[in-house]
């Protein structure tokens, strides 16, 4: 039975670079997916591309292209990923540029637009997943509108023979299921095929996830070599079962645990997974060991893709103001509650809305609300609180940092900064209302 090879280089936008190198040289692959967007990463990098109309592309993307072109180029590899974020065209020309300095040249970089949709969701205007108001009611703070794009876009590139294609907002497992759809010559209609493929795209999609990254406790799931985790692909076959394994003599490992806790990861239903490109049906899946680092995977099922694509929706919601002090020693959470309290009064004094401050105590009650037992010897003490502009939110971590000679005796060192708030909301939007196109580039060097 036809199989490819489909690796995992990015699992996240702040992924290591030089594990998806060993992967592409140790592997080999066939296609290599590069994922990197989330919904607030997609949000800010509209802001970034209103500042400066040359970025808003995503986070390494040049450090990647660098590191990774000419071995895919070497090595046959087909290069997928949204790293084109709220620029695609700015990416695949940054790439082209990579790729020409590179001496890589008859390399074709494909530019996927589409997933842009601000003004059809402002024309839909359609109610909040999260809230239930309709978008409009956030006036102008709306600052993007993202469609989850799915293999249809991506098919047009695979067809006009791209080596690297650049998407903005795609869901996850489409970047995954676009090459075995393209491969195999599955219809866009057989629903059982699809949502088999999506098992798989969505095992992947996280990268080092299900290679023992973020599975590992340090207590009884142990997991080797986590300095030098290694990065998953999956050996597809045309009847949507595969494989799952990982960069021969690397670190970490694809076990039944990390494989099953991979497959329930942001998963609400398993019996509807949704995309817009299946409803996967993740109940019936099995898993079987067939050899060391070699997991099985069979069982995926399917019914018919949503109605609507989930867009997500940017909204600018002003700034933060953060500042950290630390204390040690005798009562250092007295001393650490005593200045907050001059912090929180300070900050009311300055015309801050009481609840839109917040203050913890790290090694007190930061994540848990319950007092230790013993009298912590160490704590940080964070206070935050959300401002109007800049100047005011940078308020905050002065008043924290005024501590060392207006507070408690024996504060330690002080961070601050402040932040724009960009909050990420979801809508549906119809199908009907998005259009995309492919564009293709070849490099002369």
């Amino acid at each position: 039975m036809k199989s490819i090879r489909i690796g995992t280089g990015a699992g996240y936008g702040g992924d290591r670079i030089d594990a998806a190198v060993d992967l592409v040289k140790h592997g080999d692959l066939d296609y290599l997916v590069l994922e990197g967007l989330a919904e607030r990463t997609t949000a800010l990098a509209h802001l970034e591309k209103a500042i400066d109309r040359e970025k808003g592309y995503g986070q390494f993307l040049e450090e990647r292209m660098a590191a990774l072109l000419p071995l895919c180029q070497d090595k046959g590899v087909t290069v997928i990923t949204n790293l084109g974020a709220a620029n695609p065209e700015s990416a695949a020309k940054k790439t082209a540029e990579i790729a020409s300095s590179l001496g890589l040249s008859k390399l074709r970089v494909a530019t996927v637009i589409g997933a842009d949709v601000l003004e059809q969701a402002k024309q839909a205007d359609p109610p909040l997943w999260e809230t239930g108001a309709p978008l409009s009611t956030f006036g102008d703070d709306v600052i993007s509108a993202d469609a989850y794009l799915g293999v249809d876009a991506i098919l047009p590139a695979l067809v006009q023979g791209a080596d690297v294609i650049l998407t903005g907002r795609v869901a996850d497992p489409s970047l995954f299921l676009a090459p075995m759809v393209y491969e195999f010559g599955w219809e866009l209609s057989d629903w059982h095929l699809l949502g088999a493929g999506t098992v798989l795209a969505h095992l992947l999609e996280c990268g080092a996830q299900v290679s023992g990254g973020y599975f590992a406790d340090g207590c009884n799931k142990r997991v080797p070599e986590l300095h030098r985790l290694g990065m998953p692909f999956a050996d597809v076959f045309a009847d949507g079962t595969g494989i799952i394994s990982k960069t021969p003599g690397s670190g970490g490992t694809v076990t039944l645990q990390t494989c099953k806790e991979q497959l329930l990861y942001e998963v609400m239903d398993p019996t509807a997974y949704m995309t817009p490109d299946v409803t996967a049906d993740f109940s019936s899946v099995w898993f079987k060991e067939v050899a060391d680092n070699r997991i099985a995977v069979n069982g995926g099922n399917g019914r018919e893709r949503p109605a609507q694509l989930k867009a997500t929706i940017g909204v600018n919601q002003g700034y933060i103001g953060e500042g950290m002090i630390a204390y040690g020693g005798y009562g250092a959470a007295e001393r650490a509650r005593l200045a907050a309290e001059i912090v929180l009064a300070r900050l009311t004094s300055a015309g801050f809305n009481q609840q839109e401050v917040k203050h913890e105590l790290l090694g007190v009650n930061g994540l848990f609300q319950n007092e230790p037992s013993a009298r912590p010897y160490e704590v940080l003490l964070r206070v935050a609180a959300r401002a109007k502009d800049r100047r005011q939110a940078e308020r905050v971590g002065e008043e924290v940092e005024a501590l060392w000679l207006n507070g408690p005796g024996g504060p330690g060192g002080v961070r601050s900064q402040a932040k724009r708030v960009v909050s990420a909301y979801s809508a549906s939007i119809p199908r009907t209302m998005v259009k995309t196109k492919v564009f293709v580039t070849e490099v002369i060097a």
